[in-house]
This record gives C-alpha cells, sequence and structure tokens, in this order.
C-alpha cells in the first residue's frame, strides 16, 4: 500500500500532452481549484512554458517535462524525472493522472494503412496502457485516473475508424483498471469529449465556419465545444466531490447527436 503526500498540502496532477488544446486548459483549471501539476509535452518547450507561466500566475506550479507518449521505452526514465518534479514539489507521490495525449487521424477505412494504425495504437492504447502502469507507483492511494475518449466512440463519422477503435480500447481499458485499482481506493473514469474548437485535427473544427456550424446543428445546446467546457469538468471529476464516480465514460459533448 502506497501512503499519500505528507510533506506537500497541495494535490499534485500528472498530465499529458499539456502544452496546448484540453490538456493544456486541464492543467490551468486544475490550478484554479489549487493543484499543482506535472505535465508532459512533445516537442514544443515554448508552449509548455506558456502553460507553466499561467499556472504561476494562478499561484500553483506546473511543471513540464518532455515526453513522447508512443515511445513506451522512455517511460522508466520518464517515471523517474517525474519522481524529482515531485521532489521539487515536495513531494514523494502524485493524486492525480490525466491520460489526455494523443494524435488525430482522419482517413476512410479502405484507405488506412498498417503503418497508420500501428501509430496510433503505441499512442492511444499501448501508451497509455504502459505509462499508468508505470506511474503506479507513484500514484497515492486514494488517487484518481482520467483517460480522455472521444465522442466517436458513440457517433459514428466515416473516416475515424481507426481512431475511435483506439479509444474505445481505452475506455475498455478504463474499466478494467477501476476493478483492479479498487483495493487502493484508485478511481479511474472515461472522459469522452464531442467536437472541440482546439487546433486538433489542424483546427477544423476551430477555424472551419462550415464544419462548426454543421457541429452546432447536430447539438441540442447549438454550438461546438471549447476548451473550456472540458478542462473544468476534469478538474471536477478529480476533486472530493466526484470521489464516488468509478469505471464511467462520461460524454462532455453539449448533447451531441442525440
Amino acid at each position: 500500500m502506497q501512503t499519500e503526500n505528507t510533506a506537500s498540502s497541495a494535490k499534485i496532477a500528472i498530465v499529458t500532452g499539456a502544452s496546448r488544446g484540453l490538456g493544456r486548459n486541464t492543467v490551468l483549471s486544475l490550478a484554479a481549484r489549487g493543484v499543482d501539476s506535472i505535465f508532459t509535452y512533445r516537442a514544443n518547450r515554448a508552449q509548455a512554458e506558456q502553460v507553466a507561466g499561467l499556472a504561476a500566475a494562478l499561484g500553483r506550479q506546473a511543471i513540464p517535462l518532455q515526453l513522447d507518449t508512443g515511445d513506451t521505452g522512455t517511460f522508466g526514465a520518464f517515471a523517474q524525472e517525474a519522481g524529482q518534479a515531485l521532489a521539487a514539489l515536495g513531494a514523494e507521490r502524485f493524486d492525480y493522472l490525466v491520460n489526455n495525449a494523443g494524435t488525430s487521424h482522419h482517413a476512410a477505412f479502405d484507405q488506412i494503412t498498417e503503418e497508420e494504425l500501428d501509430g496510433l495504437y503505441q499512442v492511444h492504447v499501448k501508451g497509455v496502457f504502459f505509462l499508468t502502469q508505470r506511474l503506479l507507483p507513484l500514484i497515492n492511494d486514494g488517487g484518481r485516473i482520467v483517460n480522455i475518449s472521444s465522442g466517436l466512440t458513440r457517433i459514428v463519422v466515416p473516416g475515424s475508424a481507426a481512431y475511435a477503435a483506439m479509444k474505445a480500447a481505452v475506455e475498455v481499458l478504463t474499466r478494467y483498471l477501476a476493478k483492479e485499482l479498487g483495493p487502493r481506493r484508485i478511481t479511474v473514469n472515461t472522459v469522452a469529449p464531442g467536437a472541440i474548437a482546439t487546433d486538433f485535427s489542424g483546427g477544423m473544427v476551430r477555424d472551419n465556419p462550415e464544419l462548426n456550424q454543421r457541429i452546432a446543428g447536430m447539438t441540442a445546446l447549438g454550438r461546438a465545444g471549447l476548451p473550456d467546457d472540458i478542462g473544468p469538468m476534469i478538474a471536477a471529476l478529480l476533486s472530493e466531490d466526484n470521489r464516488w464516480v468509478n469505471a464511467q465514460r462520461i460524454e462532455v459533448s453539449g448533447g451531441m447527436a442525440i
């Protein structure tokens, strides 16, 4: 059994893929709730430093660490780096893990290559699986894990078969983790965003007015989603208020395609 943080009074999250988009919003939403973060970025250090600065402006620490979540061979070294970052925050362990990092993909089923499918699997399934496994010794008993899925596991949009299949695998993995980590009082849930106006997928929801309007027409609340619709929800789900929510897929789509 792991012990809980004693040296640090603040809760600490590890959020992957947080130099932009939903991950960035999650780190800042957590900071607004008094949570420090260790977050990953793949390549853009400058963007990551901006996130750290914005968290500091909210009075919290956010430490950026470089990580390619598709390269499982680096996870051991990353866990050591995370341990050092925790020490810098005055802690030995962390409380929340948000597996957010991902890549987009759009292609008709009959055009998808084996290489493309393998690349998606590396990041969205294998990466989530083994990074979580590697970080388990560092997460507190009573901690929380949120895996990011997609509305596309329910809403069928042609051209998204490979991506959606990977996210569906994550949803099943979430339920198994919830069962197996239950003895440590660790909850595990999936958050499945609908179409969100970020730079994901080349910014197509944000920057293509026709697509944005089409999504708005499919959504009960009459608009496409925004990062501010997702980050605060994840932060709330991680809080003690939602301690009894476990093994759930929670779609955050404004009522898309209902």
